[in-house]
């Protein structure tokens, strides 16, 4: 995670911002030390076993626990016991911080990949688990990379595997939920399965996009319905389907009617 450490509020008492600058200055060592402990130990596991499976699940039971502690901030989980997690989906999440990551990997149960941006697989430890694991890399300045991530994603998802998306493309720095990008919805559609629309409620409060300064809070993740592909063609069904979530997840952030 490439973050930088952001100065305090200046508004704030000289002691009050000495003191934040160390809480996230200490933060930050703690997420870097730890992020590279687990994975050098599941990239190990990886190369003794071949077990990718074990790996993601070592990424939700121990390493994104211990930085959801860090930060002080508390998961809450909602929807997930109405899902049957024995069938493959693409989730469509909307994305606040990179402590998302975090908060899906504990909320899902299962063992849960990720279509990451291409940058991604240039970040040490990051990019080689994600590698390691058979994560996918969006490369958003090659058109030509997109047919070929569809056809890989499709694949995953009909060997079994459940696929998270970030749809939005970047960070909402507003908490405000852009338009969701038909393209990757395709994979879905190509290989048969549900897409799963996924809330996150409160990371951007807990870590701010732009830089690393943590406030204890409450992480939501909320599921929502499962939405059939069933139907959709061409770059009209897609992006009917991307809408489709995208409304889901807004009214998922909207919380119960």
């Amino acid at each position: 995670m490439q973050q930088r450490v952001d100065t305090i509020d200046v508004s704030e008492p000289v002691a009050v911002r000495l003191a934040w600058a160390v809480h996230n200055g200490l933060g930050f060592a703690f997420t870097l030390a730890w992020t590279a402990a687990w994975i050098s130990l599941a990239l190990l596991v990886i190369a003794a076993t071949g077990r990718r499976a074990l790996a993601l699940r070592m990424a939700a039971r121990c390493w994104a626990p211990g930085l959801l502690g860090g930060a002080g901030a508390r998961l809450v989980v909602e929807g997930a016991d109405g899902i049957d997690w024995s069938k493959p989906r693409l989730l469509a999440c909307n994305h606040q911080s990179v402590i998302d990551i975090c908060a899906l990997f504990r909320a899902v149960p299962v063992p849960l990949h990720f279509l990451l941006k291409q940058e991604m697989a240039r970040v040490p430890f990051v990019g080689w688990y994600a590698r390691a694991c058979g994560m996918l890399f969006i490369e958003r300045d090659n058109p030509r990379a997109g047919p070929r991530l569809r056809r890989e994603a499709a694949a995953q998802l009909r060997d079994g595997h459940t696929l998270c998306l970030f749809p939005e493309g970047t960070r909402s720095r507003t908490g405000a939920v852009a338009a969701f990008k038909g393209g990757a919805f395709q994979s879905a559609i190509d290989a048969g399965v549900e897409v799963l629309p996924v809330a996150i409620e409160g990371a951007g409060a807990v870590l701010p996009p732009g830089g690393f300064r943590v406030r204890a809070g409450t992480i939501r993740v909320r599921f929502g319905q499962p939405l059939s592909t069933a139907g959709g063609a061409g770059a009209a069904g897609r992006q009917a389907l991307a809408e489709a979530a995208h409304a889901s997840v807004v009214a998922l952030l909207r919380g119960p009617a």
